[in-house]
């Protein structure tokens, strides 16, 4: 059980998270402000949205327990986040930063529609809308089971404070709130995993020399988790940076092209020592702990046994960091889907800022109520936010590639490959979970993203051949 001063430490940063929110939300004057950050924000912050953002409960819990597991293959998840930030930066921040000036851009589908046209803009918001709510979903699931560990609560109790809070100050400070909770919960990261996790899992007989003598080969095997596992996410991770919103949001909050394009690489380089204290907590736990049924509880059991008093509480607080820094974004995120490209665009072109800002707060509230329903259905970490970046990566990805690669994209081409690549995705997902047969246990990402090419590429073709 925790000490009472670590306990205290833990409920100290939850209040100071509303705190902040409510600060926050005093400093917004309009809905660039809300969702944006008034488009201003330098390259620190921009790293540090990045790092908050995709550093969640599946890099940092699900990831410890997948390293426990199957060894070093389990930070494959982060390596793959680390390969697609290095990707955006070099190749789109810079040139999705002038498209928003120009465009006076807020969301993604905002940028799709400036593009191809209206109805394509509707399945881009459909497609980006779930698979936030699930990556929001993946990381309230964490927290969950993180609290529940810690306080020694019910996993639904856990869960719905968890919620509670993140809900609460994402709602009422919006971008703003998210910024600056990041700056302090990128630094308690740092601090719980690196600076102070490697050292205590070394303490604690964690070596290097130690895990090669008492861990088995298969834990140093670079392709332990699965090969196909393993390319799924390798295409599905990269792939969702391109195509998710919170990317381009990051780079419309950006001061200018060069801080976007910075803040993004500095993000791939801040993640590679999360990686390797990830990995060396991971492994110290499959050492400590052979046989442990549950592994998704395995940097909980870990912090509460090696932990000193004080230090314990730091590093329960930078885990329960990474979670809420990424659910409060994908909240906002799906939020925006609503207001902005639902709301504004088709149902009231002349809504006023304000009612528009009052909308999105109860949108947010509305979607995190229902992030947490599904989070309590499904508490598996890692399969919630496959899942969603599967429904992301295969539906969006070649529509946006062509944005990029082509001068002018087939319109037809861009609504049919979305559509029905997001169909395919839903379709194969269900069939895989009603076992139909055995060859819907292949991973979704493969036919949707076969669809999407397929059709965007017979449609291109058909319209130049006219």
């Amino acid at each position: 059980m925790l000490s009472a001063l670590d306990t205290s430490i833990i409920f100290a940063y939850l209040a100071t998270l509303i705190v902040i929110g409510l600060y926050a939300s005093r400093k917004q004057t309009s809905v660039k402000d809300f969702f944006v950050a008034g488009g201003t924000l330098g390259t620190f912050s921009i790293a540090c949205l990045w790092m908050a953002s995709w550093v969640g409960g599946a890099a940092i819990v699900g990831g410890v327990a997948k390293i426990y597991e199957f060894g070093v293959s389990g930070g494959w998840y982060t390596v793959c986040m680390a390969i697609g930030c290095l990707l955006f930066g070099l190749f789109f921040a810079a040139r999705v930063k002038r498209w928003g000036e120009e465009r006076q851009l807020l969301t993604y589908p905002d940028l799709i529609e400036s593009h191809y046209d209206s109805r394509t803009r509707i399945v881009a918001t459909i497609t980006t809308a779930l698979a936030f709510t699930g990556f929001a979903a993946g990381q309230l699931a964490a927290a969950g089971a993180i609290l529940s560990t810690l306080l020694g609560w019910d996993y639904s109790l856990s869960l719905l404070l968890a919620s509670g809070i993140i809900i609460v100050y994402t709602a009422t400070g919006g971008f703003l709130a998210v910024t600056y909770t990041d700056w302090v919960q990128l630094i308690l990261l740092f601090v719980g995993v690196v600076f102070i996790g490697i050292p205590v899992a070394i303490s604690n007989g964690g070596t290097w020399e130690a895990m090669t003598v008492g861990l088995p080969a298969g834990h140093f095997s670079p392709t332990g988790w699965g090969l196909p596992t393993m390319l799924a996410l390798g295409v599905s991770i990269p792939l969702s940076f391109f195509v998710g919103m919170d990317s381009y949001t990051r780079m419309f909050a950006a001061k200018n092209e060069r801080i976007a394009r910075r803040g993004t690489l500095w993000a791939a380089l801040f993640l590679i020592p999360l990686v390797i204290g990830a990995v060396w907590l991971g492994m110290t736990a499959a050492l400590l702990y052979p046989n442990v049924e549950n592994s998704d509880k395995i940097l909980s059991q870990l912090v509460l046994d090696t932990f000193p008093v004080g230090l314990k509480g730091l590093m329960l607080v930078a885990i329960l960091s990474a979670l809420m820094s990424t659910a409060d974004i994908c909240i906002l995120t799906a939020a925006a889907n609503g207001s902005c490209d639902i709301y504004q665009r088709y149902i009231n072109p002349n809504v006023s800022p304000k009612r528009l800002v009052s909308i999105s707060i109860g949108l947010a509230v509305v979607i995190g109520a229902f992030a947490t329903l599904v989070a309590w259905q499904m508490q598996d970490i890692i399969s919630i936010l496959l899942l969603a970046f599967t429904i992301n990566s295969a539906a969006l990805f070649i529509p946006t590639l062509a944005m990029l690669a082509l001068k002018s994209a087939n319109k037809a081409a861009a609504f049919w490959s979305i559509s029905l690549s997001l169909a395919t995705v839903v379709a194969w997902y269900a069939a895989s979970t009603l076992e139909l047969a055995p060859i819907f246990s292949l991973d979704p990402l493969w036919p949707g993203l076969t669809v999407s090419i397929a059709v965007f590429s017979i449609l291109s073709l058909t319209a130049r051949s006219k």
